[in-house]
């Protein structure tokens, strides 16, 4: 309580957190839209997957440029007008008239998408430097919280009549001007750069052993979250042909359950500690994508994509401080690697549950993703990477 209380206090924390809250909420809002993209072009699972593609490969371009963008124009700016520009693009595939322009759109999105990410996680992480204070599981709770929201409420509106088109066009504006306001208070965030030039070869390193299995249980661990933002409502609509208005409430029912998770978790891990965490997610994880597969009926899969949430709500928290603390690697140099591979499994992993849902079916390519967790607790138990 205390940690949220300092965040809700401090002017420039709530303006970063507002930024993660509004990039969840776009995320959340085009997980629910995908079913649309799915039926307005005609695509099979395996052309969906290839499609989805379209996002990582804009992420994986913009990464190299991204932190010498910031370097120059700050990353306050950067994170208010990537914002921007991700409110926008993020919507400019539902005005696609063909599927070659709807990939390459998508391809903006994700470099967009990239240049947010780097910028808020900056900010974030300067703000807890300059005045000591911890705020980042607190801004990435938001963001579930944000996807979780954006989720539901494109389900039930759209569910309602309204066209998919007319309310992305209303988030879009809406976020735009959220990016804006996020502006007013983020002044207080002081520009610092550190030991740019010693950095800038030091952003991707090749991983050494212990290095690689934190890097194969993020692969396992990003693999299920994106099996759930890009194909939670494609299973609910033509899987378990869920009711229009809830299309969208797998997916917000594990965002909320992951946002939850965030929220309570430095106290989870004070008390039970890293490896127990991150075995026990995975097999909740694991059980709630069973749950969904043999139990083919829209209450066991909400009940099912909630366990998938709360399984996988501290893996990134407790990865992503483990590939810091790799030794024998350069300062930052184990996070950053590990962060590339996370954004490529997160992005690119539902395009490989497309192709194997074209071969064999979708709620088959959910029990794959299911050992890939029971894979991801095995791998916690017996590497000594993790606490």
């Amino acid at each position: 309580m205390g940690i949220f209380t300092n965040f809700s206090r401090n002017q420039v924390a709530r303006s970063i957190g507002l930024i993660f809250t509004a990039t969840g909420l776009l995320y959340g809002t085009w997980s629910a839209m995908i079913p649309f993209i799915k039926e307005r072009f005609a695509l099979d699972e395996a052309q969906l997957g290839l499609l989805l593609l379209s996002l990582p490969a804009g992420v994986t371009i913009m990464n190299p440029f991204a932190v010498p963008i910031l370097h120059r124009f700050g990353a306050a700016k950067m994170a208010r007008a990537a914002l921007a520009l991700a409110s926008i693009l993020f919507i400019a595939p539902l005005f696609a008239g063909t599927v070659w322009v709807l990939a390459f759109s998508l391809f903006l999105a994700g470099a967009a998408f990239s240049a947010t990410n780097v910028s808020m996680n900056t900010c974030s992480t300067m703000l807890e430097e300059q005045q000591s204070i911890r705020i980042m599981s607190t801004c990435h709770g938001l963001w579930s919280a944000g996807a979780m929201s954006g989720s539901a409420l494109a389900s039930i509106i759209t569910g309602m009549g309204v066209l998919p088109l007319l309310y992305s066009a209303m988030v879009s504006g809406l976020l735009v001007i959220v990016a804006l306001a996020a502006g007013k208070h983020m002044h207080g965030l002081r520009e610092t750069v550190h030991n740019s030039e010693e950095q800038a070869g030091k952003k991707f390193a090749f991983p050494n052993a212990m290095l690689w299995s934190i890097i194969t249980i993020s692969l396992c661990t990003n693999l299920a979250e994106g099996t759930m933002a890009d194909w939670s409502a494609v299973y609910m609509k033509e899987v378990l042909v869920s009711p229009a208005y809830m299309i969208g409430w797998g997916f917000s029912a594990y965002a909320f359950f992951m946002a939850s998770g965030r929220f309570v978790g430095d106290g989870l891990l004070v008390r039970f500690g890293e490896r127990r965490v991150l075995i026990g997610g995975g097999m909740v994880a694991a059980t709630g994508l069973m749950l969904s597969v043999i139990f083919q009926n829209t209450p066991v899969a909400l009940f099912g994509f909630a366990l998938v949430g709360a399984g996988v709500s501290l893996g990134a928290p407790i990865l992503y401080g483990a590939s810091a603390r790799v030794p024998g690697m350069a300062p930052g140099a184990g996070l950053a690697t590990m962060n590339t591979f996370a954004m490529v499994g997160f992005l690119g992993g539902p395009a490989v549950i497309g192709f194997i849902a074209k071969s064999w079916s979708l709620p088959a390519a959910f029990a794959l993703v299911a050992f890939g967790a029971l894979f991801w607790a095995w791998k916690a138990w017996q590497t000594n990477a993790i606490k």
